[in-house]
């Protein structure tokens, strides 16, 4: 075998282990019609929609904040930020509260408002595929693989990265 073969077998093994390593159980949502997954470690609560405080300058995707028990937190709306079509709240419009790391290491509180919490699933690392490559349509940065779960397809989220680098301020 060549060098360059055995350099690509050792890639698709790290990226195969990888990928395993990426099994566990994902909170899912439903969002435009298409299913996500969060680890369910970063996940601190479920809550109904709550009273959002606008605030002034912050990005288009930024709802404000809310009061959860004395704790003063920023929303989301992931619609907004995937550019996803506007959809009015209904009863099944929740707020997922996560916790990231921003980029400065800190961890913070942050909620995220979806269209509607599926469920809790165990996925298998064999059961996780890579993202595709959607040439430079699509920044997937934030998209951990793509796990196959039932007859369909879950996008596996790196909240970290949808959430912890986000501009909230306006410049």
């Amino acid at each position: 075998m060549t060098s360059e073969g055995m350099a690509a077998d050792q890639s698709t093994a790290q990226g195969r282990s990888s990928l395993m390593a990426l099994a566990g159980k994902y909170l899912t949502f439903q969002l435009g019609g298409e299913e996500y997954g969060l680890e369910i470690l970063k996940v601190r609560e479920i809550i109904g929609m709550l009273d959002v405080t606008y605030v002034p300058q912050t990005a288009p995707f930024v709802r404000g904040v809310i009061n959860l028990r004395g704790k003063v937190i920023p929303v989301i709306d992931l619609r907004r930020k995937f550019g996803l079509e506007h959809r009015d709240d209904d009863e099944r419009t929740c707020t997922i509260v996560v916790e990231v790391q921003s980029g400065s290491g800190q961890r913070l509180l942050t909620g995220i408002v979806v269209d509607q919490v599926r469920e809790v699933v165990n996925v298998r690392g064999e059961d996780i595929e890579p993202t595709p490559s959607f040439g430079s349509y699509m920044d997937t940065a934030y998209i951990l693989g793509m796990a196959k779960v039932d007859s369909g397809v879950k996008i596996l989220l790196d909240i970290d990265q949808v959430v912890g680098d986000s501009q909230l301020v306006l410049a």
